[in-house]
């Protein structure tokens, strides 16, 4: 593959990630979207179907994962970083899913900071911004 294009790939990569999070109101359920929004501190949980909201997020999770790991094979062309960084997507969802459960379950207005930020690292491709610089300075030293 050509660096044009596997450059021109990889925008397109970026460019659906902006998407997803352009269109994340229409496309996943998601009660939090508008609660963060607003004063979140001062009024209580949103009503949410827990099941619904777990399937979306994930969905959303896999959709990002997929995007990135997409990104990363068009930067580096190499299949061991995409199977270190299956794993540690893997490792991160399971880390952030039972953390974000017990925020869904147990909605208490002093943890509402901690589970946005939680939340976060499930709905946007922050990871993904963590493993680029990583896997460059890896390949540097190798």
């Amino acid at each position: 593959m050509s660096k044009a294009l596997s450059y021109s790939i990889a925008a397109v990569l970026l460019v659906l990630l902006i998407l997803v999070r352009a269109f994340e109101d229409v496309l996943f359920y998601d009660p939090y979207l508008l609660f963060f929004e607003n004063d979140y501190l001062y009024i209580d949980s949103p009503r949410r179907e827990v099941a619904k909201l777990v399937f979306f997020t994930s969905l959303r999770y896999l959709i990002n994962t997929l995007l990135s790991l997409g990104i990363i094979y068009c930067a580096f062309k190499d299949k061991q970083m995409i199977k270190f960084s299956i794993i540690i997507y893997a490792v991160a969802y399971l880390c952030f899913l039972v953390p974000f459960l017990y925020f869904v379950i147990n909605p208490r207005q002093e943890d509402y900071y901690l589970f946005f930020n939680v939340r976060r690292f499930l709905i946007q491709p922050i990871l993904l911004l963590l493993l680029l610089p990583a896997l460059y300075y890896y390949k540097l030293k190798r």
